[in-house]
């Protein structure tokens, strides 16, 4: 049996086969029924291994032993493989969130809460401060700062990153209580665009010809955005310093326009 090596590789990585199951597997979908010799000898698979192979494949799903003798196995077609890959992948990803949740509750969470406070303590609030890559990480840092938010919450951006955002940020700001936390947006860009937006979302949102791309919580908490132009890798200046934020604040509404 001759499959390029490239699709051997792929199904390997994608299916999470090595590589005598990939090819064991293969082989059956090629034939349908096979014996385990006539496996080894289509594979190219040592026929010593070959047993644990099929047994491996049978135990995971991608084969079914069939009745009668002598023994032979039938490939289990890649829609059922797939669909059961899923499924699995779901069940596993549902009792791990089930985990992290129910996780919060216990005294090991409150000893690792102690462990980060106790070391936070002593830092100086200017020594707080890191980088932050990739969008996923920057929306949940966000997401963080928004939660933590007591008085003000300050988005300045473009209509563009705000729009991409705003799967994610429109919920969270939805959230806060606007009686005790102020919320000021303000985008740069067509000004059309950022218009129907605030429109649609019922935002009050001033317009701004002043670029860059920062969020800043309580004048304390600032997150600086500084390669925006690719979404999937960008990269975020996270500071804890009320004053540096606080400049920013200042800065920024002075610059704003109605």
């Amino acid at each position: 049996m001759i499959i390029k090596s490239e699709i051997v590789n792929k199904v390997r990585e994608n299916f999470d086969l090595n590589i005598y199951e990939t090819k064991v597997w293969l082989a059956l979908l090629s034939k349908g029924v096979v014996t385990a010799g006539e496996t080894a000898e289509i594979s190219g698979v040592p026929r010593s291994r070959t047993y644990d192979v099929l047994e491996s494949l049978t135990k995971r799903g991608f084969a079914i032993i069939k009745v009668g003798k002598p023994v032979k196995y039938i490939a289990v077609e890649p829609k059922t493989v797939v669909e059961r890959m899923q499924t699995n992948v779901m069940n596993k990803a549902q009792e791990k969130v089930t985990t992290l949740s129910n996780l919060k509750g216990t005294s090991e969470y409150n000893e690792l809460l102690t462990l980060h406070r106790d070391g936070i303590s002593p830092i100086k609030l200017e020594e707080l401060s890191g980088h932050i890559t990739g969008r996923a990480n920057i929306l949940s840092k966000l997401k963080e700062m928004i939660g933590t938010a007591e008085k003000e919450i300050l988005i300045h951006t473009t209509i563009e990153d705000f729009e991409d955002k705003s799967r994610v940020l429109i919920s969270v700001l939805r959230g806060i209580n606007q009686e005790k936390v102020k919320l000021k947006i303000s985008l740069n860009g067509d000004q059309y665009k950022i218009r129907r937006f605030a429109s649609r979302n019922d935002l009050k949102i001033k317009e701004s010809e002043q670029n860059g791309k920062y969020f800043i919580i309580d004048k304390k908490e600032l997150l600086l955005m500084i390669n925006p132009e690719i979404a999937e890798k960008e990269v975020g200046i996270w500071v804890n310093s009320p004053y540096f934020a606080n400049s920013f604040t200042t800065m920024l509404d002075k610059l704003v326009r109605n």
